[in-house]
């Protein structure tokens, strides 16, 4: 049986107690937040304090808050000696206080408050300082049918940074498909089914093989046409910095 404890109540943390909750060999011994009412909810599952001093003893502790208010918390944390995580992608394994056993449980994944997480999709990103407390994260990743990899901060900062490239920047161009076919009286819904075309087509091809379009097949008279079809210009910035990067992966234009 693992015992965590979980402080911070934003999506990261509620959908990881959601998963522990229901998991074998598990215990959420407490749930902290500085803001009592956020996780008032879930007061008749698990305790939930919002006084650092209340914090009871358990296997692991995990930080899931807010990027800059990391290392402030774990070293405000009553205890010493005791494994402490963080779940963030950017944040390093050494801005967490020293006094105790410091490692990375980084989930990759997107998560939103409403959106259901099913976590035996999602890959944990393990760092630690001693093989013990990496097997005790193992496990804990495992008991909610996770896989996990053991990966360094310089990695970690390296997928944290594709995967804005390839969840944040692409749900921005998914905005800006929605405002373009918006103004014609045209449905997103249309687009749907070749927005999942695409992330499965790169189950099987590499992005590079999977490219397709005007910019790749360096259709001028399309690209000129879709140009002088944007009305915004930030949009307009866009599409020529993306026609641009295409063109010059492909050998068709030098940036």
């Amino acid at each position: 049986m693992i015992s965590v404890v979980i402080l911070g109540s934003g999506n990261v943390a509620t959908h990881l107690y959601k998963a522990f909750s229901k998991a074998e060999n598990m215990a959420v011994n407490q749930w902290f937040s500085r803001h009592l009412k956020v996780i008032d909810f879930y007061k008749n599952e698990v305790e939930v304090i919002d006084d650092l001093a209340l914090l009871k003893p358990a296997d692991v502790y995990i930080i899931a808050i807010s990027d800059d208010a990391i290392s402030k918390l774990s070293s405000q944390l009553p205890f010493e000696n005791r494994l402490v995580v963080h779940t963030s992608g950017s944040v390093g394994l050494h801005d967490l206080d020293k006094k105790n056993h410091r490692g990375v449980f980084y989930p990759l994944q997107t998560f939103s408050k409403d959106a259901e997480v099913n976590f035996t999709k999602v890959p944990f990103c393990i760092e630690t300082l001693k093989k013990e407390d990496y097997n005790t994260l193992k496990l804990l990743a495992e008991s909610i049918g996770s896989i996990c990899y053991k990966v360094n901060s310089e990695q970690r900062s390296s997928l944290h940074l594709a995967a804005v490239f390839v969840n944040n920047f692409t749900n921005q161009l998914y905005r800006i498909a929605h405002e373009i076919v918006e103004s014609s009286g045209t449905e997103f819904e249309l687009l749907k089914p070749l927005i999942l075309e695409t992330a499965n087509k790169i189950q099987t091809l590499s992005p590079y093989m999977a490219q397709t379009g005007p910019a790749r097949r360096n259709d001028k008279k399309t690209i000129k046409k879709h140009l002088k079809q944007l009305e915004h210009s930030s949009h307009k910035i866009i599409y020529e910095l993306l026609t641009a990067s295409i063109q010059h992966t492909h050998g068709r234009k030098k940036l």
